[in-house]
C-alpha cells in the first residue's frame, strides 16, 4: 500500500514575499484561476445555428474548487471578475457550493470572461467553442495583484496551466508559486495543455518547466504526447523526476498514479506539507510505486470538466489519507458525476457511497456501469454489466 502524501497540519504562517499581517485560518484546498460564465446550447448543431444557449459557469480551478466543497472539504477559490453582472453571477454560484469567494478580487476596468461551446463531443472536428476571454479581469493576475495569504491559507494549492496562458503576468504568478522553497501547501498542478491559448508556440516548455516544479502533477497521456512527444507513464515520468505524486489520465482506460517516498520538504521547512526541495542532479530519483486502476464504464452525456473532477476526487482521498488505489477511484467516480451531466459540474456520491464504491473487489468494481442520475439514486441506478 502508497502512503499519500504528507499534506500539511495547520502549523506555523509560511514566510513569503507580500504577506503582511496573521495568515488567515488554513482551509483544506486553495485554487487559483479563471472562470468564466459558460453558455450551453438548448440543442445540438452548429453554433450559428443555435437558437438559445442556458447559463452556467466553467473554468479548470472553479471545478475543482466547487467539487471539492460538494464532498464536505474547506475550499478557497482565488481569482478576479469584473465588476460587471457575469462577475456577481460566478461569485454567487460558486460560492453556492460552499466555497469561499473572499479571495475573489473585482476589476472595475476588465470584463468577466464568458464562452460559448456545442452540445457536440470535443473530440470530434464537429465541436465549436468560442472564447471571449481577451482582456478578461483574470488576465490582470499577478504576483503583485494576488495576495499570497490567500494562496497559501490552504494545506494543498492547486493550479492549472490554462492560468498560465492567460498573459505575462499570470505567467510571472505562476512561476513564482511553482519555485519551490521551504513552508509553502503542497502544490498540486494539473497540465491543462491548450494549445489554442499557446498563440507564441511556447505553451510545451512553459507546462513542462511549471509541472516540474510541483509536488503533484495531473497529466493526460493523450495531452503529454500532443505537448511533449512523450508517451506512457514511463515516458511521462522520466521527464517529470521532481513531482513525489504524478498522475496519467488515460481516459476510458484509466489511470496510473506513481508515487515517489524520499525527501519531503518537512526537514526544510519544519511544516509536513508534502513539498519536497528541489532534487539533486546528482542523486538518483527514488523508485517510484506505480498503481494502476481501470476507469469506470460510463453513460457519458458530455466529457467537458470530467478531468477537473478527476483531479478533485483524487485531492479529496489523499487529503483523507487514503491509500493509492483508493486516490484513483474517488477520482473516477467523481469524473463519472460529470461526465453523466451536459454541464462542467455533477452532483457528487455522497462520501459514504464513494467509500462502499470504492472499496468494491475488483470483480465487482469492473461491473459497474454508471448512468446519468446515479448520485442523486445510487441504489437504483448503479446497475452492473
Amino acid at each position: 500500500m502508497v502512503a499519500p502524501p504528507r499534506i500539511g497540519r495547520a502549523a506555523r504562517s509560511p514566510r513569503v514575499t507580500g504577506v503582511t499581517g496573521p495568515v488567515p485560518p488554513r482551509v483544506d484546498v486553495v485554487c487559483l484561476g479563471e472562470s468564466m460564465v459558460t453558455f450551453l446550447p438548448s440543442r445540438p448543431g452548429r453554433l450559428a445555428d443555435v437558437p438559445s444557449f442556458d447559463r452556467a459557469i466553467g473554468g479548470a480551478e472553479s471545478n475543482v474548487a466547487c467539487a471539492l466543497a460538494a464532498a464536505g472539504h474547506a475550499v478557497k477559490w482565488v481569482s478576479r471578475v469584473g465588476a460587471d453582472g457575469f462577475g456577481d453571477h460566478l461569485v454567487a454560484a460558486v460560492g453556492a457550493y460552499g466555497v469561499d469567494t473572499s479571495g475573489v478580487r473585482r476589476d472595475p476596468d476588465r470584463p468577466t470572461g464568458v464562452y460559448f461551446r456545442t452540445a457536440t463531443d470535443r473530440a470530434t472536428d464537429a465541436h465549436e467553442v468560442a472564447y471571449y476571454r481577451a482582456g478578461s479581469a483574470a488576465s490582470a493576475m499577478s504576483p503583485a495583484t494576488v495576495p499570497y495569504r490567500d494562496l497559501w491559507a490552504g494545506r494543498v494549492l492547486h493550479l492549472s496551466g490554462i492560468t498560465a496562458a492567460l498573459s505575462a503576468d499570470c505567467l510571472a504568478l505562476m512561476r513564482e508559486l511553482t519555485r519551490r522553497r521551504p513552508g509553502r501547501p503542497l502544490v498540486s498542478f494539473d497540465v491543462n495543455h491548450r494549445p489554442g491559448l499557446w498563440r507564441d508556440g511556447s505553451g510545451a516548455d512553459v507546462l513542462l518547466e511549471l509541472a516540474r516544479g510541483a509536488d503533484l502533477v495531473f497529466v493526460g497521456d493523450d495531452e503529454a504526447a500532443q505537448a511533449w512527444g512523450l508517451r506512457g507513464a514511463d515516458a511521462i515520468r522520466a521527464a517529470l523526476p521532481e513531482p513525489r505524486t504524478l498522475v496519467v489520465k488515460r481516459g476510458s482506460a484509466g489511470a496510473t498514479v506513481l508515487t515517489r517516498e524520499g525527501s519531503d520538504g518537512a526537514r526544510d521547512s519544519g511544516d509536513d506539507t508534502g513539498s519536497a526541495p528541489a532534487q539533486s542532479t546528482q542523486d538518483a530519483p527514488a523508485p517510484d510505486t506505480v498503481t494502476d486502476m481501470p476507469a469506470l464504464h460510463v453513460d457519458v452525456v458530455a466529457p467537458v470538466g470530467a478531468g477537473d473532477a478527476f483531479a478533485a476526487g483524487f485531492l479529496s482521498a489523499t487529503l483523507r489519507g487514503l491509500p493509492a488505489a483508493a486516490r484513483l477511484r474517488h477520482g473516477h467516480l467523481m469524473a463519472a458525476a460529470t461526465l453523466t451531466v451536459p454541464g462542467d459540474l455533477g452532483t457528487p456520491p455522497t462520501r459514504a457511497d464513494a467509500d462502499r464504491l470504492a472499496g468494491l473487489d475488483a470483480r465487482a468494481w469492473g461491473r459497474l456501469r454508471l448512468g446519468p442520475g446515479w448520485t442523486a439514486a445510487i441504489e437504483q441506478e448503479v446497475r452492473t454489466r
